[in-house]
């Protein structure tokens, strides 16, 4: 099999997702001798068109968890969207600092099943979207140089001709994490969308482009009549600090999260 590009495609809300995957994708393509190119899967615009592949790609896929697994509302444009047609892939998932549970597991399948050869995976740390009280401020200098000692071992292996799939933990087909309130209950904010503080809001739009479900009524961003997923991304994108949740379940999860997992967590490779 002879390779002749490398790629980076990613779904990634706050952008976290996507320092990771060009880091790896560029490292690999540098090592390899490849050209790179590289593609958001972010935006609703960016989804609209299939991707294919072939044999002769390789192709760093990444998404963030949610709740233990996929996006679920990305998920089919995932499954439907990503054709390998036969193409090497490296699944790659960021995590919080809880856990990333079973996204890689799931990003694997779905890859698989569409016609791709998973033969490397990674699960990495990154800020949290919901506080910055977790994992702030990675990746750091740290995480990016253990994805570049990972892609280079990627690489090692397919310029060996290895291209043996490879296994990840998990179970693509768990149900997804139940989160908990500081009590220890479990709490449902699935309505919860976010809010503007006017006195801020300058109605420039940025939240508006930046939203990868296209929520946001752009002749009013105060209002979201469409779906909100809770990435964060108006939040974290806002030049002004005017958006913001204030669902007293979503806050007491936040709330948890910050209290029972602050240990930094690890990142875990799999060739």
């Amino acid at each position: 099999m002879e390779l002749k590009k490398v790629w980076a495609v990613y779904y990634s809300a706050t952008g976290t997702t996507a320092k990771v995957v060009r880091t790896a994708a560029e490292a690999l393509a540098e090592r390899l001798g490849l050209p790179m190119e590289e593609r958001s899967f972010t935006r609703p615009v960016e989804r609209a068109a299939a991707l294919a592949f072939t044999a002769a790609d390789l192709v760093v896929v990444g998404s963030p968890t949610y709740a233990g697994k996929l996006p679920n509302k990305i998920l089919p444009d995932f499954q439907e969207k990503l054709r390998g047609n036969g193409a090497l892939a490296v699944p790659v998932v960021l995590f919080g600092n809880r856990s990333f549970d079973n996204a890689l597991a799931e990003l694997r399948a779905v890859l698989e099943s569409g016609g791709f050869r998973p033969i490397a995976a990674g699960a990495f740390v990154g800020r949290h979207a919901f506080t910055d009280e977790l994992a702030f401020g990675r990746p750091g200098w740290s995480d990016m140089a253990e994805i570049r000692e990972f892609a280079g071992k990627i690489a090692e292996k397919a310029l060996s001709g290895d291209f043996a799939l490879v296994q990840v933990p998990g179970d693509p087909a768990a149900a997804y994490y139940i989160p908990k309130g500081l009590d220890g209950e479990p709490v449902k904010f699935l309505k919860a969308k976010p809010r503007t503080d006017l006195s801020r809001c300058s109605s420039c739009g940025a939240c508006v482009r930046a939203c990868p479900m296209g929520a946001i009524d752009p002749k009013n961003v105060a209002e979201v009549p469409g779906t909100c997923i809770k990435c964060q991304s108006c939040v974290r994108k806002c030049t002004r600090g005017a958006k913001y949740f204030d669902d007293p379940a979503f806050l007491s999860h936040v709330a948890m999260l910050e209290r029972e997992f602050r240990e930094p967590e690890e990142n875990r490779v799999f060739l």
